[in-house]
């Protein structure tokens, strides 16, 4: 019992360790995950003198904290973030973990003194971008970007760790077995579609179970979060037990859960919230327990090397080559190719050769650790500001909010929203709540009134009312602060607006000819830009025509575009980051090429046919 009560008290220490640093690191932007590692290298055999050596456990513990966390990423992700990321992200969790790996290998052969398939196990290792670095970075560290380049980021995070979890498993199998190349056979191929099939289709039955169960057994508000908790977990077990991906499994069944009216939402989101958190520090700080930073000052030059070339090479090439066929701009690529940021999942996989008995699995572990840290520092402190140098952080619609969704019981068509009045909003400065809301309830130092006998708002209230869905964006309007930003900001939304209801053929008047389709040439604007951004428009989506950009500067509650800016600079100059162009800006350059040298060539001509003098 001493034994236990030393290693609980020693554990909780950490743990709240973890959790105070995490508020320093808010303040001055600091990569947190990397705050939560650093305080497991601290407490380790080369700091406080804390030995833990124990792999299997490591490895296990790390795996229950990433399904969790993954749980929680597609809890978390709306279904259209998904649809509009959809093909971008999942091409990068598989031809790009693919790509990635394979141009890794070669840097690893020379760095290293690898074999091809000891070097392809490595690039596999580090792979694929880490969920919780991601995720925290860009819902939580203040990003705000096009809703297309976040929810890629997002989708890509979730669910490219099952592609890299089965080649490093892979991998460390046929080099352990001594085969080479022959072990890489048709069966290589069948496993990897096995596991994503039933990883998919578990996923989703595992959604539909856990939003069943808890429309119709659970009654009591506090136990619904452990029932999801649970029934993730056994969705998460029983894939991976009978041969498929637990770790797309269990995400694939947050999205669905997530997206459908389930008993006690929020109280389940807050909880997963917590447990995420709780998830996150627990598996950092185990893995840098299980960290011997001794001994990496004898591969610390190579392994910062490979880092470098996987930041700067390997995946800028392969986010790239998965992009292109994709209308994602230069700044838009490069950023994706620069969010590439490695973590706990990378060390995670490091384990495997250390458990498959591999000559260099200790080699292997310790220069993943290296990556994941060169990494954090890299391209954790330099995320935000990486995203403005591109011109990327796009104006917030509303300026700060403070609202919560509130559960109703049944299948109620309406939902419960607490408001409070914002200093310098729309209602506190006289603006009338629309008839289709339903205000009921008025909280005002501590004494509750009905709305209609509250008299004019004040800042401070907190109002409650009763709204359909769809509606709920516009009041967010209303009980918002003042913006910080105009929203004509020429920097941004362009020199001018336009009409979205004008005929799209004026475009190719003023700026053609021969930038639209005959098909296109009888939309209207608003129709032309939903056309060309493959069916919805978001806030801030822009799409180029020739030497002009269209922005969307303002939606309805229905997606409807009500606005529209013309900037007359490219979205893309030919100066900027011109590796990332996309197959359109290809297209758009070869028949520019074209067309200027065909002017020359008419230009030489005299009028008779002759060359000019």
């Amino acid at each position: 019992m001493d034994a236990f009560y030393i290693f609980l008290l020693v554990g909780t220490i950490l743990v709240l360790a973890a959790a105070f640093s995490s508020l320093i690191a808010f303040r001055f932007g600091a990569p947190l995950l990397l705050v939560f590692l650093s305080i497991g290298l601290i407490a380790g055999v080369d700091g406080l003198g804390i030995a833990f050596d124990n792999f299997s456990l490591a490895y296990m513990l790390g795996s229950l904290a990433l399904a969790i966390i993954l749980f929680d990423s597609g809890f978390g992700t709306s279904i259209h973030s998904f649809r509009v990321a959809a093909w971008p992200a999942l091409t990068l969790a598989s031809v790009g973990v693919l790509v990635t790996a394979s141009i890794f290998a070669f840097a690893a052969m020379l760095l290293l003194d690898f074999t091809w398939l000891e070097g392809l196990l490595l690039g596999s290792i580090v792979g694929s971008t880490d969920a919780a670095a991601v995720f925290f970075l860009l819902r939580i560290g203040g990003i705000n970007i096009r809703d297309q380049v976040r929810s890629t980021l997002e989708v890509e995070s979730g669910t490219n760790d099952p592609m890299a979890i089965f080649l490093t498993i892979a991998l460390v199998e046929v080099i352990a077995s001594g085969e080479g190349f022959a072990g890489l056979d048709a069966q290589f191929l069948l496993l990897f579609v096995q596991q994503m099939a039933l990883g998919v289709l578990f996923g989703f039955l595992g959604g539909m179970m856990i939003v069943w169960v808890l429309n119709r057994f659970t009654k009591d508000r506090s136990l619904a979060p452990i029932f999801v908790l649970a029934l993730a977990l056994l969705v998460f077990a029983f894939t991976g037990a009978i041969g498929g991906s637990g770790f797309l499994a269990v995400y694939v069944a947050g999205i669905y859960a997530g997206n459908r009216k389930m008993f006690a939402r929020e109280s389940i989101a807050r909880f997963h919230a917590g447990l995420t958190w709780l998830a996150q520090i627990i598996m950092f700080i185990v893995l840098g327990l299980l960290a011997t930073p001794s001994q990496f000052p004898s591969i610390a030059l190579p392994a910062v090397g490979l880092a470098l070339f996987l930041v700067f090479i390997a995946r800028p090439l392969a986010v790239w080559l998965s992009l292109l066929p994709f209308q994602m701009t230069q700044q838009e690529t490069g950023f994706v190719a620069w969010v590439g940021l490695r973590g706990a999942v990378s060390i995670l996989l490091a384990i495997m050769p250390l458990l498959g008995g591999l000559e260099n699995g200790l080699l292997f572990f310790n220069t993943a650790f290296i990556i994941v840290l060169v990494s954090l520092l890299l391209q954790g402190w330099t995320i935000k500001p990486m995203a403005q140098k591109l011109g990327l952080i796009i104006p917030p619609r509303h300026g700060e909010i403070d609202k919560v969704e509130l559960d109703l019981p049944g299948k109620s068509t309406h939902e419960l929203l607490s408001y409070r009045v914002m200093k310098d909003s729309p209602v506190m400065r006289g603006e009338r709540i629309p008839r289709w809301a339903m205000p009921s309830l008025v909280i005002r130092d501590g004494r509750s009134m009905r709305y209609q006998y509250a008299g004019r708002l004040q800042e401070g209230d907190q109002l409650y009312l009763f709204v359909t869905p769809p509606y709920i964006r516009l009041l967010d309007r209303l009980f918002a602060s003042r913006l910080p930003v105009e929203s004509d900001d020429e920097d941004f939304f362009g020199a001018f607006a336009v009409s979205p209801s004008r005929p799209a053929k004026e475009l190719d008047t003023a700026y053609g000819p021969g930038l639209l389709s005959p098909a296109e040439q009888n939309m209207t604007i608003a129709e032309l830009m939903i056309h060309r951004l493959g069916g919805r428009a978001e806030y801030a989506d822009r799409v180029r025509f020739g030497s002009v950009v269209l922005i969307v500067r303002d939606l309805d509650e229905n997606n409807a575009i009500l606005s529209v800016g013309v900037s007359l600079e490219p979205v893309e100059p030919a100066t900027t980051l011109p590796v990332f162009i996309n197959m359109r800006e290809i297209a758009h350059r070869v028949r520019d090429g074209l067309r200027r040298y065909r002017g020359k060539a008419t230009s030489a001509s005299a009028p008779d046919g002759k060359p000019s003098d």
